[in-house]
């Protein structure tokens, strides 16, 4: 063997021991990039199970039964399903919306944060059902229990996204340092009113139903004009 590969074979043969070796990337340990965004996994379970309660929602509209010829009219009076469904299918598109545009300026998670998510999304979920409700009895007795129901599960709704923004904005907690702090306190601003508008649509459902309806639909309108506060040209 020639001098030079007896030597480089020598040289390859001393004990790792000692060496020093490329660490190689690191992924998620205590030496990822600090500034590297950490709610790519808890967007995608969201948007899924904001999917999954949007989907629902179609269940409720059936194939009528009517006689020959009578197919119009009995589509007709169900306009309080569709109705009910319209609504809510753009309820829950805008708050995923605005779920969507509260993660462009959220950065970073914790426990925490993961279980106020989550409590959020638990709502989400149960909006198919108050749908059903006002739905069956929009034209009954119970219809103002049924708009109660509806409003308060919207409520409850408004209650979460408050609760999971302010935890992510206080003092700047998981809000991306980039973010415009005008931005940040103009989503304060607007999210403080939904409770309080939702509690006095509970309310009018006992007085009047499609008072309290309404004020869910125009709410409804009201985040999604206000939802985004980006600039019109980042649309």
């Amino acid at each position: 063997m020639p001098r030079r590969l007896e030597g480089l074979a020598a040289r390859d043969s001393r004990p790792v021991i000692g060496r020093k070796r490329d660490a190689g990337p690191s992924f998620g340990g205590p030496s990822a990039d600090p500034g590297e965004k950490e709610t790519g996994r808890v967007e995608a379970f969201s948007d899924g199970v904001f999917a999954i309660a949007i989907t629902l929602l179609v269940l409720d509209l059936k194939v009528p039964k009517s006689a020959p010829g009578g197919l119009a009219a009995t589509l007709v009076r169900q306009w309080p399903t569709f109705l009910a469904y319209l609504t809510s299918f753009a309820t829950i598109l805008v708050m995923w919306v605005n779920h969507h545009k509260l993660f462009t300026h959220i950065r970073r998670t914790t426990g925490a944060f993961l279980f106020l998510n989550g409590f959020l999304l638990l709502f989400v979920t149960a909006v198919p059902f108050p749908t059903y409700l006002v739905s069956e009895h929009l034209r009954s007795p119970d219809a103002g229990a049924a708009a109660a129901i509806y409003a308060a599960t919207y409520f409850a709704i408004a209650i979460a996204f408050n609760v999971l923004w302010r935890y992510a904005s206080a003092g700047m907690r998981l809000i991306d340092p980039r973010a415009d702090p005008e931005q940040v306190r103009a989503i304060s601003r607007h999210y403080r009113y939904g409770p309080v508008f939702y509690f006095v649509a509970f309310l009018l459902a006992f007085v009047s139903v499609p008072a309290s309806l309404g004020l869910c639909v125009a709410l409804a309108v009201f985040f999604a004009v206000t939802g985004s506060t980006e600039k019109a040209n980042e649309w």
